[in-house]
């Protein structure tokens, strides 16, 4: 069973994709949960697992082209940003947390004179995320660099509509030497294999990035299940105020991509904008006047300011 990846920019189909479902998300958990209670990835120091992420990130940055080429075929997102953005950063992701893979400790508390107590850090176990599809190059490494350095296996649901980077980046992982059944893509559609993840009894940890509605689905379904925990980053748009003292052309330059940039795509886009009184009537004309000047388009011309949009709600 197949499904279309679709090129934005033209709405046909880049390539078929295999479907994942609740049968496939068991096999991807129990090769997750063989690699975690079996396998040497939890069992590695945190030099070791360092020393691998460390060349996952190598590998991300020589692969920096291909990589941006993926980001604006299947997710609009301009090629330029991309390479010098989402790529890089995730990079840099990978680098943070693989430099805290070795400084995961408990502490020794003096209690008493008679009594001392400790606490003791462990990896959760089985991890499940499920990535959106507005940045999944930055969601995917924000979710799995943690998750590694910790020494968790996991499984990763990228969104229907831009499954292509993170097969890429699984590719990646094992040439830089991630043990088979640490890091698994599923990709499928949420009412699928999302909801297998959030509601599988052998999962110990759901991180879902996306929309409220969903994540109100993703807890339910932690709690009627195992009662595992659950991290949720959830859609929310922010307001803009400005007020009659800014610099009126910088507060419309600021506003614009407040608004536009990654095609306001992005959980804090500033959908609203409070003017003081003063300056409204100024204020909306350069504005207009930005606007129709912000060129949308191809995302591979250097010209474009932005891509065509991945979803239309």
């Amino acid at each position: 069973k197949t499904f279309e990846t679709i090129d934005p920019r033209t709405g046909e189909a880049i390539a078929r994709i295999a479907e994942g479902d609740k049968e496939d998300v068991d096999l991807a958990v129990k090769a997750a949960r063989q690699a975690f209670d079996h396998g040497p990835w939890p069992r590695f120091s945190g030099a070791e697992r360092r020393g691998i992420m460390l060349k996952f990130a190598d590998l991300i940055e020589e692969h920096a082209e291909v990589l941006a080429v993926l980001e604006a075929l299947d997710a609009g997102k301009l090629h330029s940003w991309a390479k010098m953005g989402d790529i890089p950063g995730a990079a840099n992701t990978l680098r943070y947390y693989a430099g805290a893979a070795d400084k995961i400790h408990g502490e020794v508390l003096k209690m008493s004179r008679a009594l001392q107590g400790y606490t003791l850090r462990e990896p959760i176990g089985v991890v499940g995320h499920i990535i959106p599809w507005n940045f999944p190059t930055t969601m995917f490494f924000m979710k799995v660099s943690p998750a590694l350095a910790a020494g968790c296996t996991m499984i990763v649901k990228p969104a229907e509509q831009t499954p292509l980077i993170a097969l890429y980046f699984a590719h990646l992982a094992k040439l830089a030497g991630v043990p088979d059944g640490v890091l698994n893509v599923v990709p499928g559609f949420g009412p699928t294999a999302g909801a297998a993840i959030a509601s599988h009894m052998d999962i110990d940890k759901v991180s879902f990035t996306g929309s409220t509605d969903v994540g109100r689905q993703v807890m339910q379904a932690a709690a009627t299940s195992n009662l595992k925990p659950v991290s949720l980053e959830l859609g929310g748009k922010s307001p803009l105020l400005i007020f009659d003292d800014v610099d009126v052309n910088t507060a419309a330059d600021m506003a614009l991509l407040g608004i536009l940039f990654n095609k306001g795509e992005i959980c804090v886009a500033s959908s609203r904008v409070y003017v003081q009184e003063g300056i409204y009537d100024e204020f909306e004309k350069k504005l207009v006047e930005k606007a129709k000047a912000w060129v949308v388009g191809d995302p591979f011309d250097p010209a474009v300011r932005q891509g065509p949009q991945v979803l239309i709600c």
